[in-house]
């Protein structure tokens, strides 16, 4: 084994540090020092009184009751000034201590200016524009009288049947560390004081991405070195960004669920992240480790509290049981203490315990809240994270004068723009597609027609609308459907199709094993490419999916995930050319589901395929198909095209003190101008232990005029070639590493350098 350098011990490691006794906030210990064991254990209650949208089957009752003994530590489900003052008013002026709740809520992907859904919004690889909607989604719910947000999920998603994919930045871990970044510092800003500023909540803690069979909320069994290297740095990544709370996850880690993991919540987040923020379960996840088989609610109660959970979100476990538990030994004041202690940080660090009443300006809303300027930044922020997947001939852009016939069952739909985990938007102030070519493109000729629903199976469409009529089952017959769509395609000069998935067939308990457009648009699809009509696809959808039939069609494809409440604008704004697309993939998409797990830093293994097109015997292919993916991670066509000049290192040779220089040249080559991403792939060839076949290091998102040609740099020093060795100390070590600079991940390596010892 080659010497190793730069390694750095498991404690004194970039971020970690063993924790140090903080500096203790007088009023904070002032108001501990008046507190009873019963008090302090209220301080880690976290309640809902309902109405809103719960995800699990339990609502807390007696809400008002218990907020007035000291019994609860926050809410969430309650929002406007005027409800979260009553709420702070039955805290502070009935409660013994007068101690302000924490305000909570589920803000995803914006607030009531919804924004595209995650998985579309890191499609954008922008990440000034992803932390300005991190900006105004915290402008609008401090509005409201919110003060603490579950998010951002930061889960590494590598299985599309997961659908909780649709909330996360995709499958790598360098990207999916910069969205945490941005997100944290979007949502906290630089004073939580700050009327519009809020508590941001790093989720799901952890590797709750990589749920066996993609089945939502099933078990997770993976190796400590994948762990560290793939699955942990953007968790990672939103403590060094300073984020004041982390979520636990549904999942068990080495048999262990998380909300009662010691290792996960004490030794890793705290002792070697350096953690100092507040600890929250999911929704009734400490009272789910009963059927995990961890005992019963005492048991589990105890396990996470001492594993250093702080607070227990709706389950009661903490409330009904941590008493019994101080007596009866199993459970220490001390640690009770600690966990208080750090709540009561928390409501110090927003300014509450100086004014209880800071985020409950009644003025705020009507300003704040679905301002014109909010919702052309989520029009803005919608056409940057469209994916073009596949242009025909020269369909896009459309001329505004075209004779257009729309079609498929979300070319006027409202009710599936916003996308999967939108609680707070309202579906009917979103700008369906149709609404929005009439808009961008007042002289177009429109003829629309439903054509099909979104699915004809009845059971499917009742478990997806659990939360409203997201498939409606028209009573007019599939066939009388696809006759009026054919109908009003006759005399169009072009056809565009609507088509995907509707807003909750991805997202939490959405689960899919069949990840291809229904069947009912399918046929439609067929149908409708059968007429020899120029056909647009526009693709909705939460997810990856399984689209190689339609990449055979004489079709082009436009991936616009589920774009937010300016749905309809920013896709006219991309189809009429108003916008060139620049989205990229962050997420892999299969040829078919057998392929998953399928992403692009997959390892490469001792029998490596020799053609990505041809069968050996012997070599890790399949009988079936290729091994190489539908679409690869970082893929995205333009309505222009860019062609990369020669790509050169300033040095060949790289020190542990030192840097190189990577340069390239990007020349725009078409018609329109246009946005590139440009990508920066290395390859370890040599290490101690087997290294991914390709990892992005950096990224830019530059803007090229027709003609105009960019050299674009990127610096690599020895930090950023660091990986976690079987030892797991963070390190570099020395030998040949080769690098490409191109549009996407689906490239070959043209140059190499050298690491020194």
């Amino acid at each position: 084994m080659r010497k190793i350098y730069m390694s750095i011990s498991l404690f004194l490691m970039a971020g970690a540090s063993v924790l140090q006794a903080q500096t203790q906030i007088p009023e904070v210990e002032e108001i501990l020092g008046k507190m009873s064991l019963e008090e302090k254990i209220g301080q880690l209650n976290l309640v809902t009184p309902g109405g809103g949208v719960a995800t699990g089957s339990v609502v807390s009752e007696g809400v008002e009751t218990k907020i007035k003994e000291g019994n609860v530590g926050g809410v969430f489900g309650v929002s406007s000034p005027e409800k979260v003052r009553q709420a702070q008013k039955l805290a502070v002026e009935n409660s013994r201590l007068g101690i302000p709740l924490l305000i909570g809520s589920d803000v995803i992907h914006g607030y009531k200016t919804t924004f595209p859904i995650p998985l579309g919004l890191s499609s954008s690889w922008d990440m000034d524009l992803i932390k300005e909607t991190a900006q105004i989604a915290a402008k609008e719910a401090t509005a409201d009288g919110i003060n603490w947000n579950f998010s951002p999920m930061v889960d590494i998603a590598r299985d599309p049947r997961w659908g909780r994919i649709a909330e996360g930045a995709g499958e790598d871990p360098y990207l999916g560390s910069q969205v945490a970044k941005a997100m944290v510092e979007g949502y906290q800003g630089d004073d939580f004081t700050a009327p519009n500023t809020m508590i941001a909540t790093v989720k799901h803690l952890a590797l709750y991405g990589a749920s066996e069979a993609g089945r939502d909320y099933n078990s997770v069994d993976m190796s400590k070195l994948k762990m560290f290297n793939e699955y942990l740095p953007p968790y990672k990544a939103a403590v060094d960004a300073g984020v004041a709370s982390a979520m636990t996850s549904f999942n068990d880690i080495h048999g262990v669920p998380a909300s009662g993991n010691k290792w996960l919540i004490t030794d890793l987040l705290r002792e070697r992240w350096g953690f100092e923020g507040f600890v929250v379960s999911d929704y009734t996840s400490v009272n789910e480790m009963i059927a995990h088989g961890m005992g019963d609610l005492q048991d589990v109660s105890a396990l996470a509290i001492n594993a250093g959970l702080d607070m227990d979100m709706v389950g009661e476990g903490f409330l009904t049981t941590l008493k019994k538990s101080v007596e009866e030994g199993k459970v220490s004041e001390e640690q009770i203490t600690k966990a208080a202690r750090r709540i009561l940080e928390a409501k110090h660090k927003l300014g509450l315990l100086d004014d209880p009443y800071l985020y409950s300006d009644e003025s705020r809303p009507e300003k704040d809240i679905l301002s014109e300027e909010n919702r052309a930044v989520a029009r803005k922020a919608a056409k940057r994270s469209f994916v073009l997947l596949k242009k025909h001939e020269n369909t896009l852009p459309l001329a505004k004068d075209a004779k257009i016939a729309l079609v498929g069952p979300l070319a006027n739909n409202k009710n599936n723009m916003l996308g999967t985990w939108a609680p707070t938007g309202d579906p009917q102030l979103s700008v369906p597609v149709m609404e929005g070519i009439k808009n961008v493109a007042p002289d177009a000729k429109i003829s629309y027609a439903k054509g099909a629903n979104i699915s004809n199976d009845t059971t499917f469409a009742k478990n997806v609308n659990v939360f409203g009529p997201r498939i409606e089952i028209s009573e007019e017959t599939p066939e009388a459907m696809m006759e009026e769509a054919l109908q009003v395609s006759k005399d169009a000069d072009v056809i565009v199709a609507v088509v995907g998935e509707a807003t909750e067939m991805s997202g939490e308990a959405a689960s899919r094993t069949n990840l291809n457009i229904p069947d009912s648009q399918k046929k439609l699809i067929r149908e409708l490419v059968k007429t020899g009509k120029p056909v647009v696809l526009v693709l909705m959808s939460g997810r990856p999916l399984v689209i190689s039939e339609e990449m055979d069609m004489p079709v082009s494809i436009l991936q616009v995930w589920h774009p937010g409440v300016e749905a309809g604008n920013a896709i006219a704004d991309v189809l009429f050319g108003d916008y060139n697309p620049s989205g990229k993939l962050t997420a892999t998409w299969p040829r078919n589901v057998g392929q998953i797990p399928i992403y692009y830093r997959m390892k490469t293994t001792g029998r490596p395929a020799a053609s990505p097109s041809e069968f050996q015997k012997f070599k890790s292919n399949y009988l079936d198909v290729e091994n190489t993916p539908q679409l690869p991670f970082g893929y995205g066509l333009s309505y222009t095209d860019f062609e990369y000049g020669e790509t050169k290192a300033s040095s060949d040779k790289l020190n542990k003190n030192g840097s190189i220089t990577i340069t390239t040249t990007v020349t725009n080559t078409g018609d329109f101008d246009g946005e590139e991403v440009v990508q920066l792939y290395i390859h370890d060839k040599v290490r101690s232990i087997t290294p991914p076949m390709k990892e992005l290091k950096a990224f830019k998102k530059i803007s090229l005029k027709k003609g105009e040609t960019k050299d674009v740099s990127f610096e690599l020093t020895a930090e950023d070639l660091k990986f976690y060795n079987a030892d797991l100390e963070f390190v570099v070590e020395p030998g040949e590493f080769e690098f490409f600079v191109a549009g996407s991940s689906d490239h070959e390596f043209t140059n190499e350098f050298t690491v020194e010892e």
